[in-house]
């Protein structure tokens, strides 16, 4: 790992006391320089659930004051056949095309989000991909594998909340210590 990923990778490990991170986190080429930018420009941050929100809430406004939405809280109602998560971050993908979305929990918004996309006209700063579980969890990640956009993605069926939370925080804290 460069030391920025490990500062991240530290991070997801010590959020989860769970070693086995250190071999399913991806990371790629401009990642880490083009979160940390985002960061210190105060672009929007989109999460899917409250929870990562809630996560990452306090460290975002002690440093860079960025503003931030969580995806289902922004979605009233759900779209036929879709999700209030996949209908507000697909709203969220409209309002704030160049916000870093940070998915922990809902593969189904992760895959809307790949989806949209190619439709898109602009690229998100950064996706963090860590949603758990096993409806559509690989799915959704191999969709983002295969997208240009700049992320980092947990492969296999874990992530969360926490880790979703712990990645962002980590790029938080890396911004910070540039800024100073």
């Amino acid at each position: 790992f460069s030391l920025a990923e490990y500062a991240i990778v530290r991070r997801v490990i010590h959020s989860t006391a769970d070693f086995e991170f250190k071999h399913l986190i991806e990371f790629s080429p401009k990642a880490i320089a083009a979160g940390i930018a985002a960061l210190r420009d105060r672009t929007p941050i989109v999460t899917d659930v409250s929870m990562v929100k809630q996560g990452i809430a306090g460290l975002v406004s002690q440093t860079f004051g960025n503003p931030l939405f969580s995806a289902v809280e922004r979605a009233t109602e759900a779209l036929p056949g879709k999700t209030r998560t996949e209908t507000g971050l697909i709203q969220c993908a409209i309002e704030f095309p160049q916000a870093i979305f940070v998915i922990g929990n809902a593969p189904t918004a992760l895959l809307a989000l790949c989806n949209y996309l190619p439709i898109a006209n602009k690229s998100p700063a950064l996706v963090i991909g860590a949603p758990v579980g096993f409806i559509s969890v690989l799915e959704s990640k191999a969709t983002l594998a295969q997208t240009p956009v700049n992320q980092i993605r947990v492969e296999s069926r874990k992530g969360g909340s926490p880790v979703a939370a712990a990645i962002l925080n980590a790029l938080i804290v890396l911004a910070w210590n540039e800024n100073l």
